[in-house]
């Protein structure tokens, strides 16, 4: 069992959430992103540079990810893929993406990025917040609870 993070966009707080994770449990992490990112003094947590073109980051995960793995993203089309391949995705805010949901919310992002290329403003999301950090670090727990439990 590995964690990828899409780290591109990762906030550095749900990174340290994931590494003091990692450290504790003996997890294996790898954040990809289109540039070099440093990292703990550890050989359970590395970084990937991949090229710069659009969704390097996202191939590069989805090709080297196995079933069971963990994937850091909020972007919902490679958390549809990477629940296409029997991995799980959990959002920097706390929301797992499972087969039941990702579709919805794939459609959902399709219609928001339709509405707002028809000039509609929708705004973003709201910033990343305390209640954000402390739901991830429940789900992250439960994710990993549940891998250890698990025969």
């Amino acid at each position: 069992m590995k964690i990828w993070i899409d780290a591109d966009a990762c906030p550095r707080t749900i990174r340290e959430i994931i590494f003091r994770a990692a450290k504790r449990l003996r997890i294996q992490v790898r954040l990809v992103a289109d540039r070099e990112m440093s990292t703990p003094e550890t050989n359970l947590i590395t970084a990937v540079a991949v090229g710069a073109g659009a969704d390097e980051a996202d191939n590069h995960i989805v090709g080297n990810l196995a079933a069971g793995d963990l994937v850091i993203t909020a972007d919902i089309p490679l958390a549809a893929r990477v629940v296409k391949k029997g991995a799980t995705g959990l959002d920097p805010r706390g929301d797992l993406y499972t087969e039941d949901n990702v579709g919805e919310r794939l459609a959902t992002r399709d219609l928001l990025y339709e509405l707002r290329s028809g000039g509609l403003p929708l705004g973003g999301p709201a910033p990343l917040g305390a209640g954000d950090r402390k739901k991830f670090a429940a789900a992250l727990d439960r994710w990993l609870t549940q891998r250890r439990e698990d025969p």
